[in-house]
C-alpha cells in the first residue's frame, strides 16, 4: 500500500517508519527533510530508543523515503496520514485545500495531529468545501497515544487503539493498515472523530489528575508522619484504581503532555463547562515542581545563598533528551534567584539544557554524576534515570561538604541511605525537612 504522512512530530516519524516496516510504500513528508546520509548517521531529530534504525533500514530497504511539506501525493496515493504539532492546524488546513485541487480522487485522512475537539471533522468539510462533485474525502481522528522513550513499542504493541470514524469502508482501510499492530487481541475502540479527540484529551486529563493527587497527598504525608510509598502500594491494590501513575515526586512536564493538558483546559473553557478541578491539578504540578527547594529552605532554615547544589537528571523523564516544561527548569531558576551554585548532571539532556541557558551565571553542567556533587551541599535527584537509583554511596558520601540527599523521586530507601551516613528527605516519606 501507498501511504503519505505528512508530519513534524515524534509521532510521524513512528508511524511512517513503523507502518513502512510491515511492506507499505511510505513517503514521510517534512517541513525540512533530511538527506539520507544524514539519517544513515543516525542524525534524526528524535532520540527515542530503536526508532533511527528502524528508519535506516526502512530507507536501505527502499520502502521509506523522504519528501517536502510542499510536494502532493502522486496520482497512485489516495491515502494519508497527518501528524503535525497543535499549532499547526493552518498546514493543515492548506493541505486539505491542495489536495481537494488535485485530479478527482476519493481521499482517507488520518489525522493523527493534536488539534481542538472538532477538527477532524473540519478538516473534511474543508475539503469538500474546495473540491469538486466527483473527488470526496473522509478524515478519521486517531489520536496520538504515545509516550515518548516507547513510542516505537505503543505504536507496533499498543494496548489499545482510538479511532474516530463513522464511514464503514473508511474503517475497514484503517483496520486492514493497522492490523499488523492489532493481532494479539482485539484493541480498537471505534468512535465519532470528535469522541476520539476529546478521548485523547481526557486521558491525559485523568493521569495528570492521579499524579496530582497523588503529590497532594504526599505533602500531607509529611505532616502525618506517613511513609506515602506505603499508601501508594496500598492504594494501588485495590483494583477500582491500578497502580499506575500514582508515583509522588516532584513534578511532571514534557512538550505533548503538558500542551495537551492546556488543550483540554482551553476546551473546557470553551464549552462554557470550565473545571475547576484540571486547573487545580495544574497548580499543585507547578507548586510541585518547587517541592525540593522548600526542602532544601527548611532544612538550611532559610540560609541557602551560596550553598552549593548537585542535582542528578534534568530530562522531564527517563530515556530522553528533551526538558520541555520539565520540572528542573523551575527548580534551577528558583535556586540561582536566591544565588545557589547549582552543578547538573544528566546522560542526555546536558546539550539541551546547556541550549537553553546558555553560559549562566552560578550554573554549571557535568558529565560525571560524582563530579556533580563536588563539595555540594546537597544532592536533588530530579530525573529516575536507571544509573542514579544505586549510587556509589560511600563515594558520594566523600565527594559532598554535607551528606544531604533530597530525594524528588522516591527510588532510594530511606533507611539504606541513612545508614550510609545520609540526611534523607524524600517527597512525602514521613519526614519534613
Amino acid at each position: 500500500m501507498l501511504l503519505h504522512v505528512y508530519g513534524d512530530n515524534l509521532c510521524a516519524w513512528v508511524s511512517a517508519a513503523a507502518l513502512a516496516s510491515t511492506g507499505n510504500q511510505v513517503v514521510l513528508h517534512l517541513l525540512e527533510p533530511p538527506t539520507d546520509a544524514e539519517v544513515q548517521a543516525g542524525n534524526i531529530p528524535f532520540s527515542e530508543p530503536g526508532l533511527a534504525a528502524l528508519v535506516t533500514e526502512q530507507l536501505r530497504d527502499q520502502r521509506l523515503r523522504f519528501a517536502g511539506f510542499a510536494e502532493l501525493p502522486g496520482e497512485q496515493a489516495t491515502l494519508v496520514f497527518l501528524a503535525l504539532q497543535p499549532d499547526k492546524l493552518a498546514q493543515a488546513q492548506h493541505l486539505v485545500e491542495r489536495l481537494a485541487g488535485l485530479p478527482a480522487r476519493h481521499w482517507l485522512l488520518v489525522n493523527q495531529s493534536t488539534f481542538p475537539v472538532g477538527s477532524t471533522e473540519a478538516l473534511q468539510q474543508r475539503f469538500l468545501d474546495a473540491a469538486g462533485a466527483s473527488a470526496s474525502l473522509v478524515a478519521v481522528s486517531f489520536p496520538d497515544l504515545l509516550q515518548e522513550g516507547a513510542a516505537l513499542q505503543n505504536f507496533t504493541r499498543p494496548t489499545h487503539l482510538i479511532v474516530g470514524c463513522e464511514d464503514r469502508a473508511a474503517e475497514a482501510l484503517v483496520r486492514e493498515v493497522l492490523r499488523p499492530f492489532n493481532r494479539r487481541k482485539e484493541s480498537m475502540l471505534v468512535m465519532r472523530a470528535r469522541e476520539a479527540e476529546f478521548t485523547k484529551l481526557a486521558i491525559n486529563g485523568m493521569l495528570a489528575t492521579r499524579l496530582s493527587f497523588m503529590n497532594d497527598m504526599a505533602n500531607v504525608a509529611d505532616v502525618l508522619g506517613v511513609d506515602i510509598e506505603k499508601v501508594r502500594v496500598g492504594v494501588g491494590s485495590d483494583a477500582r484504581i491500578g497502580e499506575a501513575y500514582l508515583y509522588p515526586g516532584c513534578g511532571f512536564g514534557g512538550l505533548s503532555f503538558s500542551r495537551d493538558l492546556m488543550i483540554l483546559e482551553d476546551t473546557l473553557k470553551a464549552s462554557g463547562a470550565g473545571s475547576e478541578l484540571l486547573h487545580q491539578v495544574l497548580m499543585i504540578n507547578e507548586k510541585q515542581k518547587e517541592v525540593l527547594f522548600r526542602k532544601l529552605w527548611q532544612h538550611y532554615r532559610t540560609d541557602i545563598k551560596g550553598k552549593k547544589v548537585a542535582i542528578w537528571g534534568a530530562a522531564f523523564k527517563p530515556g530522553t533528551h528533551r526538558i520541555d516544561n520539565a520540572p528542573v527548569l523551575r527548580l534551577i531558576d528558583t535556586l540561582l534567584a536566591q544565588q545557589v551554585e547549582v552543578h547538573v548532571h544528566d546522560p542526555r539532556a546536558l546539550p539541551t539544557l546547556q541550549k537553553h541557558y546558555g553560559d549562566r551565571t552560578g550554573l554549571f553542567y557535568h558529565d560525571d554524576q560524582y563530579v556533580a556533587t563536588q563539595d555540594a551541599d546537597a544532592l536533588m535527584l530530579v530525573t529516575e534515570w536507571k544509573s542514579y537509583w544505586q549510587p556509589d554511596f560511600p563515594r558520594l558520601h566523600a565527594a559532598m561538604r554535607s551528606p544531604l540527599i533530597l530525594d524528588g523521586r522516591n527510588i532510594y530507601g530511606p533507611a539504606f541511605v541513612r545508614s550510609q551516613g545520609f540526611t534523607y528527605h524524600g517527597v512525602g516519606r514521613g519526614t519534613r525537612a
